[in-house]
């Protein structure tokens, strides 16, 4: 359950599309650890298999058919990391905007008790 903080937040009421939320939960993976030790054991097994020759040698020693799918990989994490990272950039906008309105109002209301204040000393 969201905190009440969170929950009327302005942030979280904008609404991504799909393909926005897709990538930003791709992104979200990508750069986990889980990720990262997922994608070097297939390396190493792959590696192995092909160095060794323990199946059959899909893809032999220079291994382009393990660089092609790992510039696939790269070609389509690529921009959903930066469509994130745009849509990050805006969340921030509009987190500078709240917080801006949000000290705004907290200041004219510091001015009004300030002014109340002074009444108060003027009467004593």
């Amino acid at each position: 359950m969201q905190n009440k903080k969170e929950e009327y937040h302005p942030v979280n009421r904008q609404r991504w599309s799909l393909g926005q939320r897709i990538a930003d939960k791709v992104t979200k993976w990508a750069g986990s650890w889980s990720f990262i030790l997922i994608l070097f054991f297939l390396l190493i097994i792959w590696f192995i298999i092909n160095a060794y020759e323990l199946i059959y040698k899909f893809d032999p020693y220079p291994f382009v058919f393990l660089n092609l799918i790992l510039g696939i990989i790269n070609v389509i994490l690529a921009p959903m990391i930066l469509m994130s990272q745009n849509r990050e950039s805006q969340r921030d906008r509009i987190r500078a905007e709240y917080d801006y309105q949000l000290n705004k109002k907290a200041e004219k209301e510091i001015q009004e008790l300030k002014k109340q204040l002074d009444r108060i000393e003027k009467r004593l």
